[in-house]
C-alpha cells in the first residue's frame, strides 16, 4: 500500500473534538430557538396566546426583621475620609 493512502485513512479515522460541538447556542440551533438566561418559568402560555402565572412557581424571599439594625442600607459612592487614630499612633 502506498504511504499516502495509509496516512489518508489515519486522518479520516481521527476523532473530532466533541467539547465545542456539544455547546448549543442560538447560532447552532434552529431559527426559532431561544436559549434564555437560565431562568425558571413562572407559569405557562395558553392556547390563545395568554400567559398564566402560577403562584407555586413564583420565588419566595425570606427577609429578616431589621428594625434595630445599626447599619444603613445605602453605601455612598463618594466616601468621606475617615479619621483613624489607631493607624496614626501605630506609625509613630
Amino acid at each position: 500500500m502506498p504511504l499516502g493512502l495509509i496516512l489518508g485513512l489515519g486522518r479520516s479515522m481521527r476523532r473530532k473534538r466533541t467539547s465545542s460541538l456539544s455547546i448549543l447556542s442560538s447560532k447552532r440551533a434552529p431559527r426559532e430557538y431561544y436559549k434564555g438566561k437560565n431562568c425558571k418559568s413562572t407559569g405557562f402560555f395558553t392556547r390563545k396566546g395568554g400567559y398564566v402565572v402560577m403562584e407555586e412557581k413564583l420565588p419566595k424571599y425570606v427577609v429578616p426583621d431589621l428594625t434595630d439594625f445599626k447599619l444603613k442600607a445605602y453605601v455612598s459612592q463618594c466616601p468621606r475620609e475617615a479619621n483613624n487614630t489607631e493607624a496614626t499612633t501605630a506609625e509613630a
